[in-house]
């Protein structure tokens, strides 16, 4: 087969076990796309191309002989560089972290090799998470697939950009005020934050820990489900992490969308994005519609009020984890991350209560919410991915940092714990 980089995940698995392929030549696909396109976007940080070959064939040995054990059995992924690898580099995108070998796997990337995907490598980061843009690493800008000039969205920014540039087909990511969902939307692929607690965190560095959030990366819903079968379920290593049963993810996508009762709250999301954004979301939202769903107008009492609770949060609990570190290698740190940390040393403690108490508001109106409309549909981002290094854009007439026009939208869910589901619906001029 030719082209395998550009299949999907689950494809690509399907391809592995009917035998039209192999996972060797599946990683040797996507390594020469890594080799061919890597220096366009600055997706990987570290390429373990001999380990990962290697990997593959023993998956094909074992399929070989056993046959293949899951859907996703030879098929390649590549991890944000928060995630544990055990000897393998994780820097978390600075140079504070520039050498650090872990001696274990985070327990998703173990699941994620128990199930037989192959690790090609450790994908960019913003530096520890830290910024919507990843245009802040120790190790250079990661660039967006479409347009080089401009961000791939933070802080996953090297799983969305190696995805969108058919690198890869799969890969992780973490979301703590939109950092799966932003590149995502700025790479044109899907991206799911799913419910706090479902994807255990433990081997993960932490930016947040209330609002921290594992997540896959993919082409396609249909991978995402795949990807978070996987991911999913308790882990006592994680204190947060859930006991529910995991459902069957394949299962649920085929349910009907007529019926479905979709919320759209205008104010905040709608009527701040930018004009050519709230156009292909509508347009989208009536094919929904034309399938039978209902188009419900909500609101989400005082939404405007959850990008300061976020940053009280961000500010107080990141610099609770980096405090020592900060004060003994502030030099490794960038100065944009540097300046986060120290002025969450400024937070004070009716500052984080105040934002905690209205945490628990939001959840209590989304739970009302709920009760009325089935799902929210809402722009995930109210601007297109603006270039590296601007700091302000203008919505409407209206100026706004680009920081907080890239968080307005994701964060609040955030805060709330639910899950979040990011899907292309259109292209910008």
């Amino acid at each position: 087969m030719n082209d395998l980089h550009k299949l999907g995940a689950m494809q690509l698995g399907a391809a592995i076990g009917s035998g039209e392929c192999s996972a060797s030549e599946a990683v040797d696909a996507c390594l020469r796309q890594i080799g061919r396109d890597n220096d366009k976007v600055n997706a990987f940080i570290t390429v373990i191309a001999e380990e990962a070959r290697a990997n593959a064939q023993s998956v094909d040995a074992e399929i070989a002989t056993e046959g293949q054990r899951g859907p996703l059995q030879g098929v390649p992924i590549a991890h944000k560089d928060l995630y544990y690898t055990e000897d393998v580099r994780t820097t978390a995108g600075s140079g504070v972290q520039e050498d650090f070998i872990p001696a274990f796997d985070a327990t998703v990337v173990a699941r994620l090799k128990d199930a037989g995907m192959i690790m090609l490598g450790k994908l960019n980061t913003h530096e520890f998470a830290y910024g919507p843009t990843n245009d802040t690493s120790h190790f250079g800008a990661c660039r967006n697939p479409w347009n080089f000039d401009r961000v791939s969205g933070g802080s996953s920014g090297g799983s969305g950009a190696s995805i969108g540039m058919r690198m890869l087909p799969a890969a992780t990511g973490s979301d703590t005020g939109g950092s799966i969902r932003i590149p995502a939307a700025c790479c044109g692929i899907t991206g799911l934050k799913p419910t706090y607690g479902r994807i255990p965190r433990d081997g993960i560095f932490p930016l947040c820990w209330t609002m921290d959030h594992p997540g896959p990366m993919a082409r396609s819903v249909e991978d995402i489900a795949a990807l978070l079968q996987v991911m999913s379920g308790f882990n006592a290593k994680d204190a947060s992490s859930s006991p529910l049963p995991v459902p069957d993810y394949q299962k649920l996508l085929n349910k009907e969308v007529s019926g479905l009762r979709i919320g759209i709250p205008h104010r905040h999301f709608f009527d701040q994005s930018e004009a050519e954004i709230d156009v292909l979301v509508h347009d989208a939202l009536i094919e929904f519609e034309k399938m039978g769903a209902r188009l419900i107008d909500v609101d989400i009492q005082y939404i405007e009020r959850a990008a300061a609770a976020a940053m009280a949060i961000y500010l107080a609990e990141s610099t609770a984890y980096h405090e020592n570190q900060l004060e003994e290698d502030p030099a490794l740190y960038s100065e944009q991350v540097r300046t986060f940390l120290e002025l969450g040393n400024h937070v004070l403690a009716k500052d984080y209560i105040h934002a905690q108490r209205y945490r628990a508001l939001l959840g209590q109106q989304l739970a009302t919410l709920f009760a009325k409309v089935d799902i929210l549909a809402t722009p995930t981002l109210p601007i297109v991915a603006p270039k590296i290094g601007q700091s302000e854009v203008e919505i409407r007439g209206h100026a706004e940092g680009v920081f907080s026009a890239l968080l307005r939208n994701t964060e609040p869910f955030n805060l709330a714990g639910v899950p979040a589901l990011v899907v292309p619906c259109g292209l910008s001029k």
